[in-house]
């Protein structure tokens, strides 16, 4: 544990440090403090409805175990205080899930990280992952063959194996039927049942993998996009190719690590993470199984419906792909970043511990160490690999993944962009739930702002905006508001190309010193009814995450585009939760990707989740995919010696070097004047100046 010598406060008491994930917020508080009380010091997302009884049952938090060397912390149970009386005694309507505490009633003893899941904050996340499919081309590996079995006579010694076998032969022509083991014991009593009449679900290699007595052709698949912060699930009717059921959830992995590295770091640091990690993201892909059956629109049960799942298909990218199949990820920590396998793995759903007795499961290939199966499924869907046109598809998330396709080749890469486009490390930014900022404007000639929350559809300078904002705590940013709001204050001369906000203090009273910078204020803190609303602003650090989240990207980008020798690209598409979210204007002004009409910039959704749904509804795209990612050129940007130039050239808005006609053409793009310094108080600089 973590040492406490010499950490006290003024008055000599003992302090600690709590750290609330997924947010990353961190408090110092007085050891003995509740869990609660520290969340609520600190204002991270922690629901409770009893006033810190023990009642409701609503401010469950999980201690986490082990050395989190992001923050320095080192923790084991005793961490916390013991188990109280009320806890014991709690008879709630929310069971204390195993592993969990009452944040009331469980108290900091030493440094410790404590995760809140979903279900514990008040503005739980909203999973945005719809999905489209144009298109589809039904070729599904797994169909229901409905076959009548004769009547035996004395002296037919034929087992009910080899009729069901000669059944499938005479009536739909299927060779080589092989019947599971497992499902022997209920053959007999299926075809006792059906009066000899059963319905067999058959792989397209022959195997049978259940049957049902009569006719019951329901033959339901799932496809999922595990991704590093959100999973999202889509049932499927194999018989249709209709999506009849979709539901979504927080990757609970989230406590170990916000990002992949971190996640990786977890594992190398404590023996067994990686066990801990598996079994996290198997437990959260069977409850999501359950979130689908609550979905869908039947008459049956889940346990029935589970039994009609018979196809699983999973992408993810290298890290998660490889902790979904129980493997080490510490070798995709270090360079050469080798995957144990980059082939698709099939499987028995129930070896991936999935309730799932009927399924097959089919976890998608990867295209290189860091460019994953959810990669390969977005360029299936997006047909990037199959192109004459240059057409660039970026999932933008906490690693990008890029893919790069040409009339003669593809390129594939990645670039380690971080969570700040999440809302992580961001002073005001959270994720993207009910009441978050997620669309900003300024005055060009005022600097103010106006912005657009989630769960409302007014502006805030609109007179609904108030009767619809207020059941909501507009609490911050998600990650396209910072997005927008970073090109606004450059757009409106708040900061100049470099990234660095000037002193406006003549001007206007939304910029503020900030120590030795500046900061550009949003809302100011304000009090309401005995509740302390905090400042929302964007500080120079936060300019500076964007800055490199963002040029991490465009290098990337830049660096595929060098290998293809091309130097233009008008088919530009955005993939990924987040990347369905960014205006493409924007994507433009902060030099995201790399200038072009803006028309040309189109947001497709969850690519990833909709190439593996084609996968799971079309056996010819699952061997189109595979073939593909055999023949993807990989570029290690972590390797190439052109890639830092190319980043430095990056952190300039749009870009240090690269012109921007197209961009020019929609939005007035300020003169570029250098700043003198960096930013700090007490240096004079020239403001930088917008056309008029």
């Amino acid at each position: 544990m973590t040492d406490l010598a010499g950490k006290t406060d003024a008055f000599g008491d003992e302090r600690v440090t709590v750290v609330f994930t997924p947010s990353g917020v961190t408090t110092d508080v007085a050891r003995g403090t509740s869990l609660l009380d520290a969340a609520r010091s600190v204002g991270a997302d922690i629901d409770s409805t009893c006033g810190g009884r023990g009642l409701c049952g609503r401010c469950q938090v999980t201690p986490s175990i082990g050395e989190f060397a992001k923050w320095g912390i080192t923790s084991d149970a005793s961490a916390v205080s013991p188990w109280t009386t009320s806890e014991s005694d709690y008879k709630g309507r929310r069971r204390i899930e195993p592993g969990s505490r009452l944040g009331c009633q469980a108290n900091a003893l030493t440094d410790v990280v404590i995760d809140i899941p979903p279900a514990s904050q008040v503005n739980r996340p909203v999973v945005r992952k719809k999905i489209d499919l144009p298109g589809l081309t039904l070729d599904p590996l797994i169909t229901a063959r409905y076959v009548e079995l004769p009547e035996l006579e004395l002296g037919d010694e034929r087992a009910d194996v080899e009729l069901l076998r000669d059944a499938l032969t005479t009536d739909w022509g299927l060779d080589s039927v092989a019947v599971e083991s497992g499902l022997l014991p209920l053959l007999h009593p299926a075809i006792v049942e059906g009066k000899r009449a059963v319905t067999a679900v058959v792989h397209r290699n022959g195997t049978v993998l259940a049957v049902r007595p009569g006719f019951d052709e329901v033959v339901y698949g799932i496809a999922v996009d595990v991704g590093s912060t959100t999973i999202a699930g889509y049932l499927v009717d194999l018989a249709s190719g209709d999506v009849v059921a979709n539901a979504g959830a927080m990757n609970p992995q989230i406590r170990f690590g916000e990002d992949l590295m971190s996640r990786v770091s977890y594992v190398m640091m404590n023996p067994g993470g990686d066990h801990e990690l598996t079994s996290a993201v198997r437990s959260a892909l069977d409850q999501l199984v359950t979130d689908l059956a609550d979905d869908l629109d039947t008459e049956l049960d889940e346990a029935a419906v589970r039994a009609r799942i018979h196809d699983i298909v999973m992408v993810g990218n290298p890290v998660m792909h490889h902790l979904l199949l129980g493997i080490d990820p510490t070798p995709l920590g270090a360079a050469p970043f080798t995957l144990t396998t980059g082939e698709p793995v099939d499987m028995r759903a129930v070896d991936l511990d999935l309730d799932l007795p009927f399924a097959r499961a089919h976890v998608g290939p990867c295209i290189a160490g860091h460019v994953g199966a959810d990669a390969a499924a977005a360029t299936l869907n997006e047909r990037t690999h199959d192109t004459v046109e240059p057409q660039l598809m970026v999932d933008v998330g906490t690693n990008a993944e890029i893919v790069l396709g040409t009339a003669d080749r593809t390129y594939a890469a990645s670039s380690p962009t971080g969570p700040a486009f999440e809302g992580a490390q961001i002073s005001s930014g959270i994720r993207a739930t009910a009441g978050a900022i997620e669309r900003i404007r300024i005055d060009r000639e005022t600097y103010e702002p106006r912005f657009k929350v989630i769960g409302a559809d007014a502006w805030s300078d609109e007179p609904e905006f108030v009767a619809q904002t207020a059941k909501l705590d507009i609490a911050g940013l998600c990650g396209s508001a910072i997005i927008e709001v970073i090109g606004e204050i450059y757009l409106a001369g708040i900061c100049d190309h470099n990234g660095v906000i000037q002193d406006l203090a003549t001007k206007t009273d939304r910029v503020v010193p900030d120590e030795r910078t500046f900061t550009y204020v949003i809302r100011p803190e304000f009090t309401d009814n005995g509740t302390v609303h905090p400042q929302l602003a964007i500080t120079q650090n936060d300019v500076r995450q964007i800055q490199l989240a963002g040029s991490a990207l465009r290098a990337g980008i830049d660096l595929l585009m060098e290998h293809a020798g091309i130097t233009e690209c008008h088919d530009v598409r955005l993939a990924g939760a987040f990347g369905a979210h960014i205006d493409p204007v924007y994507a433009l002004v902060l030099g995201l990707v790399p200038d072009c009409p803006v028309d040309s910039v189109k947001a497709v959704g969850n690519a990833a989740g909709a190439g593996t749904v084609r996968m799971l509804v079309s056996g010819q795209q699952r061997d189109e995919v595979a073939a593909a990612v055999r023949d993807i050129e990989k570029i290690e940007t972590a390797t190439e010696p052109r890639f830092q130039e190319l980043f430095v050239a990056a952190m300039a808005f749009p870009h240090a070097s690269a012109p921007s006609p197209h961009l020019a053409e929609v939005v007035r793009l300020p003169k570029r004047i250098e700043s003198e310094g960096s930013g700090r108080r007490g240096r004079r600089r020239r403001q930088a100046s917008t056309e008029r």
